[in-house]
């Protein structure tokens, strides 16, 4: 049986996926020719027309590892709610230790009849410190995790498990996120103990 530290451990949040979106330039080629002159009139050069300005790698990648993160808490609380683990895809934004050991903590709950249901946040995810340099960039993040709504049943009465009552419900999380070939992947993720 765990502990309620463990299971604190094991009851992580989701929050609603942050969409990713790129922005796309269109070109538009304008002539116009002035029927009182023989010489046509120069359209102005796209760029001239319109200055782009390029995005902040830096800023991109803070966007892109939040996005990552938040996929990832959908993905988790996908697999803690299927007993069958066929419904999540959490291998697309978890690798390393993170991955192990959601995999390890809902297999755990599944074998003891446990599932998780309702509703899970994952609170302002802030970059903390950033590596976009470095062969692997890194991305350290601080969150604030809300378990109150999350809820632990049994999987077949769907009937709510006794809980501590002193348990933290609502704590810090620091995470680390790593770029790969295939993505951003959370490779760990620690809850630091305290209420938020």
């Amino acid at each position: 049986m765990r502990t309620a530290r463990s299971r604190d451990r094991y009851r992580r949040p989701q929050n609603s996926m942050i969409a990713l979106f790129t922005a796309g330039c269109a070109t538009l080629a304008v002539t116009s020719c002035s029927g009182a002159s023989d010489t046509p009139k120069a359209s102005p050069t796209p760029s001239a027309a319109h200055p782009t300005k390029s995005a902040d790698p830096t800023e991109t990648a803070k966007k892109d590892a939040v996005a990552t993160y938040q996929a990832y808490w959908k993905e988790v609380a996908k697999l803690y709610a299927d007993r069958s683990g066929k419904s999540a895809h959490l291998k697309k934004y978890a690798a390393s230790a993170a991955l192990k050991n959601v995999e390890s903590d809902a297999k755990q709950a599944h074998d003891h009849n446990r599932i998780h249901i309702g509703k899970v946040a994952v609170g302002n995810p802030t970059v903390t410190d950033l590596d976009v340099k470095s062969k692997t960039p890194r991305a350290t993040l601080s969150s604030c995790l809300d378990i109150s709504q999350w809820k632990v049943v049994d999987a077949k009465t769907k009937k709510p498990l006794s809980l501590p009552s002193d348990r933290l419900t609502k704590y810090v999380i620091k995470s680390e996120v790593e770029r790969w070939p295939g993505g951003w992947r959370v490779i760990r993720d620690e809850p630091q103990g305290k209420r938020c």
